[in-house]
């Protein structure tokens, strides 16, 4: 990885950009044609020169940010292929492959496989299901994982297996939220002062999207996590992607904005509305691939 670039300090608390690697996929064919979460709607407009142009803006953003940008081809007849966070998750090289639970979408993995092993990752298919970074993100050197609406729990024992990491199982109750990181957003991608990341790696989180279980967990291993209103969960406020200290999320979240703002963090706005008619946003955009070390 690139070496950490120190942001301007511009609050109490100094935080650091952390120069990260993206895979993205221009919706070239986006559309909602079929409906696998609650906020597809068949019969409503989508308008892709729309999602072509506002998924602009966020890539443009990224390298502006001095982020790097891989793009994987998309696929006619996968207009959710847009969300590659769902294409898999990636830990040191090494790229474990999602099994989508919908139909709609299986003839996606075959894709990101493909892409992992041009590029060099080593690449792991999977027997369970699972949606990638969707359902798992990697918090410091444990992978939180969710669980109940897609990404099934055995997958959680195999992707732990697969990295060799800890696992925490989370339970998502509430549909609208079907992904773990459209609940959870990682505020800091990079853990420890000799990395140049805090010594612990905070998260933001919406309490309502946890059972009762799951919440204990959080508050326990996160105590000073942001807990984000379910008025800004609901606009996709969560689904946002940080370099540690640049934090891309959208406008409508305006609560969350200003807890990060409070927090040293430096919160960029970027409109997804129409991708969000698919049933993502910022963080369903964008999948970070991380190398070897």
């Amino acid at each position: 990885m690139s070496t950490p670039e120190t942001a301007v300090r511009t609050t109490p608390t100094t935080r650091t950009a952390h120069h990260r690697r993206y895979l993205m996929c221009r919706p070239e064919h986006f559309t909602v044609s079929y409906t696998i979460n609650p906020w597809m709607d068949p019969a409503g407009p989508t308008d892709t020169a729309k999602a072509v142009a506002q998924w602009q803006k966020l890539h443009d953003l990224y390298l502006e940010l001095g982020h790097e940008v891989e793009l994987i081809d998309p696929l006619p007849g996968y207009p959710d292929m847009v969300y590659t966070a769902n294409g898999g998750f990636l830990i040191d090289g090494r790229a474990y492959v999602p099994e989508f639970r919908f139909v709609e979408r299986q003839g996606e993995a075959p894709a990101f496989a493909e892409w992992f092993r041009a590029n060099g990752f080593d690449t792991v298919l999977p027997k369970e299901v699972n949606e990638g970074e969707g359902d798992f993100l990697l918090v410091g050197d444990v992978i939180l994982a969710g669980t109940g609406f897609r990404s099934t729990g055995d997958s959680h024992r195999e992707v732990g297996d697969v990295f060799g990491r800890e696992v925490v199982t989370l339970n998502l109750v509430d549909p609208r939220f079907y992904h773990l990181d459209t609940a959870i957003a990682v505020l800091d991608p990079v853990q420890g002062v000799d990395n140049g990341g805090p010594e612990h790696a905070n998260i933001a989180y919406l309490p309502g999207a946890f059972d009762d279980a799951s919440r204990a967990i959080l508050e326990e291993r996160f105590p000073d996590a942001i807990l984000v209103s379910d008025e800004d969960g609901a606009v996709f406020g969560l689904n946002s992607a940080s370099d540690g200290y640049n934090v891309v999320i959208s406008p409508r979240a305006k609560g969350f904005e200003k807890q990060l703002r409070e927090r040293g963090y430096n919160p960029i706005m970027v409109d997804l509305s129409e991708l969000l008619l698919g049933g993502g946003g910022i963080k369903c955009c964008t999948l970070e691939l991380r190398g070897a070390k």
